[in-house]
């Protein structure tokens, strides 16, 4: 298999566990500060009806029921898997530790799963929540997913992320401080964002404790602002051609050390309203590669410029 010129999460969780892993992504069947009130009820500009976890399994059944529905899918593919517990739908460390608490655990309890992945927000972190996520990594690996999205403060307002860089490194150098992972969103092609925003996102994240980054590019999903925005010519997704760039760039300036757990993302063919060709994911993902090839991309080759 050729090697890849950046740490891939293929070869990561191999070194970690083994085998090949899978992610169950579910739906605990929590809400969000920008959904019920606390810092908005429109969501993110971008935001999906499903929050961002429009591949998660159906929140009306149990964690159990949904991790055995994730693993039925899966075994068809792989023989010797494992599996990573993902809560990934709207932010999953906003409720009471006690409920927080039987979630992750029915998690931890079916076959098969060696660690979860909790997406949530930075301003969702209380420190009673980090102290049982440390409690539960001595049982288990446990990585949490921050939607930073962008170091621009002002793109955060406009994207009405609800919070400032400040919280968000709090909340970094905290949970790196009980000994928990933590995993960077990024979104490439936010309204008005060049590629030096891009590069400085990237920069600032290289300043911090994390272990891992998903690059990703913005969606226009329907039912969302950004879709209004999209229809009346407010905003213009990337092409192809320079997201591939944007990306290259990207690996060329994050740290070496620093785990690429996605190079493009899946926007839901039922409510994707551009860019099209992000459909096309295997041919993303193969342009990707090809430039990275013929210009010798290296992760971190640029890291201190």
């Amino acid at each position: 298999m050729e090697e890849k010129p950046y740490r891939d999460l293929n070869g990561y969780y191999r070194s970690l566990f083994g085998c090949k892993i899978a992610k169950i992504a579910l739906d605990g069947g929590f809400t969000c500060p920008n959904r019920d009130g606390t810092c908005g009820t429109r969501g993110c500009l971008f935001c999906s009806a499903g929050g961002s976890g429009d591949f998660a399994e159906n929140a009306a059944l149990s964690i159990a029921q949904q991790i055995e529905k994730g693993r039925a899918q899966t075994a068809k593919k792989w023989a010797d898997v494992k599996y990573i517990a993902y809560f990934q739908a709207f932010t999953n460390t906003y409720a009471p530790v006690a409920v927080l608490r039987q979630k992750f655990e029915e998690a931890l309890a079916q076959p098969e799963i060696v660690g979860l992945s909790i997406a949530t927000r930075a301003d969702c972190l209380p420190q009673d929540v980090i102290d049982l996520l440390k409690e539960l990594s001595q049982k288990t690996k446990i990585w949490v997913e921050i939607g930073f999205q962008t170091a621009n403060e002002q793109t955060a307002k406009i994207i009405r992320r609800g919070y400032d860089n400040a919280v968000f490194a709090d909340a970094v150098q905290r949970l790196h401080q009980a000994g928990i992972s933590v995993i960077v969103h990024t979104i490439l092609g936010l309204p008005g964002e060049t590629k030096e925003d891009v590069l400085h996102t990237m920069r600032y994240l290289n300043d911090l404790p994390i272990e891992g980054v998903k690059l990703q590019l913005l969606h226009v999903l329907e039912n969302t602002d950004l879709a209004q925005w999209y229809r009346m010519g407010k905003y213009e997704p990337l092409d192809l051609q320079t997201y591939v760039d944007w990306v290259c760039a990207c690996i060329s300036v994050l740290r070496e050390d620093i785990v690429i757990h996605r190079l493009t993302g899946d926007g839901d063919r039922k409510t994707l309203l551009a860019p099209t060709w992000s459909l096309s994911k295997r041919y993303v993902w193969n342009t990707l590669h090809k430039q990275m090839r013929t210009q010798n991309i290296r992760q971190g080759q640029n890291a201190k410029k």
